[in-house]
């Protein structure tokens, strides 16, 4: 009999699963999550429909990436599920009705939201079209990419002039744009497991331009991926290595380089063709020093039993073994992968999308504007207050009168099982009456 197939990847035991010990919306112990989602799903165009789904991919992998609007979803749909989820951001791409593209950074489930308007974007296709090498996808999406943000706080304007936006809020977007993905630990990150950068710089406003809201807030999103060779090495061993690899990984071995024709090794590393690659000129092995960084070689080690680890520590061995681990130079170079985006901020409010603004670029409001909002808030939140206590005033009511209904149902129900059974008694009664008297008699026609 054929065994029987056991789900491993959707149901209650699944590696990928949310445990019992741990809920899914736990705010102690989780990662970030996001979902980038079309807001007027058949309203804003192929272009943005793309543009989003080039940014699931940039935030992978805690993201939705398989997530699909519909046009009759509101943004309460998504804040309402974002709880058991353990959604922890929103990015909404929404287009006005003069064809500006927008986009809204918010944190659930109490806000604040960032509003920007998306100046210029440009998509994976097209960064990947211009490229002459293009980087494919592979392992790079399977780990949260490394967060370099610059300019994000504006130095001190000469002459005392005020910043056009105020420093709480500079680091707040610092703050909302760090929460975007997990911590990264010096000390126990693997380097191996950062495969991608988020570069996002600010534009600094400067003091020549011609208005005062130019250039206040802008930011540039880049993404690359991380490309890291050893240095040192010429073309031609560089080959040889590939080669060794492919060997091993079964893979198509048109690279490898052909030493039919040639006596030694050595005369394929010393040919002075430019076919064979050798030592013909320094600049091949060469590569700028700010590119190189130095790592730990990764070597594998033998783990040692109790017996062999106390013989390793009482032989001679360990005299040799007191320098330091091995460390080899690698260059390392950015490829694009994309989008492009130029984000320009416009607003801060409290809130999921419909609080009080704290910031506005176009806008600005004197002391006793200020003040009369305050007011104006203040009287809403209290009214707010007031209908959470009538509302739950009236479910506690209505739950006593459920349950005094139900007990006097169940009452009821007993009284009435009592008459039947009185009814079905009597019924027997006079069937047993019937009985005594004998059978009837038919007369024969």
């Amino acid at each position: 009999m054929a065994r029987r197939r056991t789900k491993k990847r959707t149901h209650v035991g699944a590696s990928n699963g949310t445990s019992k010990s741990q809920p899914a919306n736990s705010s102690a112990s989780r990662t970030p999550k996001s979902m980038v989602i079309r807001i007027g799903a058949g309203e804003v165009g192929s272009s943005v429909s793309q543009l989003v789904k080039d940014v699931r991919g940039m935030m992978e992998p805690g993201t939705a990436s398989r997530l699909k609007e519909r046009r009759s979803n509101r943004l309460r749909d998504y804040t309402t599920m974002a709880g058991p989820l353990g959604v922890s951001h929103l990015l909404l791409f929404s287009r006005s009705t003069t064809g500006n593209s927008n986009l809204r950074l918010a944190l659930t489930p109490r806000g604040p939201t960032l509003h920007f308007r998306v100046e210029k974007y440009s998509l994976c296709k097209d960064v990947l079209k211009a490229m002459k090498h293009p980087k494919g996808g592979g392992k790079e999406y399977l780990s949260p990419p490394l967060l370099v943000m610059n300019n994000f706080t504006s130095p001190q304007l000469a002459g005392g002039e005020t910043p056009t936006v105020p420093k709480h809020l500079e680091s707040l977007t610092t703050t909302i744009f760090q929460s975007l993905f997990p911590p990264i630990s010096p000390q126990s990150t693997p380097l191996s497991s950062i495969r991608r950068v988020l570069l996002l710089n600010r534009e600094l406003p400067t003091s020549s331009s011609s208005s005062k809201a130019d250039g206040s807030y802008i930011i540039n999103v880049r993404h690359y991926a991380i490309t890291t060779k050893r240095t040192g090495l010429s073309r031609s061993i560089r080959r040889l290595n590939a080669a060794e690899k492919m060997i091993k990984e079964r893979k198509n071995k048109r690279s490898i380089p052909n030493l039919g024709k040639l006596e030694d090794v050595a005369d394929y590393l010393l040919d002075p063709s430019a076919a064979a690659g050798g030592f013909t000129s320094g600049s091949e092995s060469e590569v700028e020093t700010d590119a190189e960084v130095e790592v730990l070689e990764t070597t594998t080690r033998k783990v040692l039993n109790k017996k062999q680890l106390e013989a390793y520590r009482k032989s001679d061995s360990k005299l040799s073994r007191t320098e330091g681990p091995a460390v080899e130079k690698r260059a390392v170079k950015l490829v694009e992968l994309g989008p492009r985006m130029k984000l320009r901020m416009t607003k801060v409010e409290e809130g999921i999308c419909n609080g009080k603004v704290m910031w506005h670029e176009f806008l600005s409001k004197t002391k006793e504007e200020m003040k009369e909002m305050e007011k104006v808030w203040e009287q809403r939140r209290r009214e707010k207050e007031a209908r959470k206590k009538v509302q739950k005033e009236n479910v506690e009511r209505k739950r006593k009168e459920r349950g005094e209904g139900e007990k006097e149902d169940a009452v009821d129900d007993e009284d009435e099982w009592d008459s039947e059974g009185f009814e079905e008694d009597s019924d027997d009664e006079d069937a047993m009456e019937v009985d005594d008297e004998g059978p009837i008699e038919v007369p024969a026609g």
